[in-house]
């Protein structure tokens, strides 16, 4: 696989292992406001799951010569890349045409997919229709068992649909094909205590544990706890001394749960 910094283009064949990642939200109405996004949280997770790194995200509108420098770069950055949005028969749906733009090949119709979506619309496609089973040349159509409509992936970019319905089925076919090369591992205490209380305890946490993440999330408004914080980290050793020295720097009764 290809990691930060090498040429872009590398293949991302099912059963290679995976370190990093970048996502790239698509869409317009993203930016304005229309629409909240929906895609992102649950794509995290299950890359979280995989053990591989979501580094980067980022959000772009629907402008072809912008997809495609966006989809190159990221191409050349991380091991993997997913885009979200801007696969339908719409105007504003550039995303195929500008990936396959970003690595300088054309596109066409794949047959198989036209087939598909011909059948499930009961009729002969309409030109704009047709643009959702045009895909760049070289690319591979990803499909499962149980999700069997074809998922384009060029190089090492899954072109993923905006609508979360369908964004969310496709995370089964990435779970499927995907495997990623670290353990990622998490703890979580919950305490009582007030974050501006803690933040000189949390200071020596993070000086004394270095290869462990530490993160601290207030809770203003609620009742159970104040704060949460956060172990991640690759060995299950190391966050268990973390956690542990955590628990030793605050009182037993500020401890409200442990995960």
């Amino acid at each position: 696989m290809n990691s930060a910094g090498s040429s872009p283009g590398a293949e991302s064949p099912s059963g290679d292992e995976v370190s990093t990642a970048g996502a790239i939200l698509i869409g317009d109405e993203l930016l304005s406001g229309k629409i909240q996004d929906s895609n992102l949280y649950p794509l995290a997770g299950t890359l979280r799951r995989l053990g591989i790194r979501l580094l980067r995200v980022s959000i772009i509108g629907d402008n072809a010569a912008v997809i495609a420098r966006e989809v190159k770069q990221f191409s050349a950055d991380y091991d993997v890349v997913f885009t979200s949005g801007g696969v339908g028969p719409t105007h504003d749906d550039l995303t195929l045409e500008a990936v396959a733009d970003a690595f300088g090949v054309s596109t066409h119709i794949d047959d198989v997919t036209r087939k598909m979506l011909e059948e499930h619309q009961g009729k002969q496609l309409t030109e704009a229709q047709i643009r959702m089973v045009r895909v760049p040349d070289s690319s591979r159509l990803v499909s499962t068992k149980d999700v069997p409509w074809p998922t384009v992936v060029m190089r090492n970019v899954w072109v993923l649909p905006g609508v979360p319905q369908a964004f969310a089925m496709k995370l089964s076919v990435i779970h499927h094909e995907l495997k990623g090369s670290q353990c990622l591992l998490s703890s979580s205490v919950y305490l009582r205590d007030d974050e501006l209380d803690l933040t000189e305890k949390l200071n020596q946490l993070v000086e004394r544990h270095p290869q462990v993440s530490i993160g601290s999330y207030p809770r203003w408004f609620d009742t159970r706890y104040k704060t949460k914080i956060t172990f991640d980290g690759e060995d299950a050793a190391l966050l268990d001394a973390a956690r542990d020295d955590l628990l030793s720097l605050v009182p037993a009764e500020s401890v409200v749960n442990i995960e």
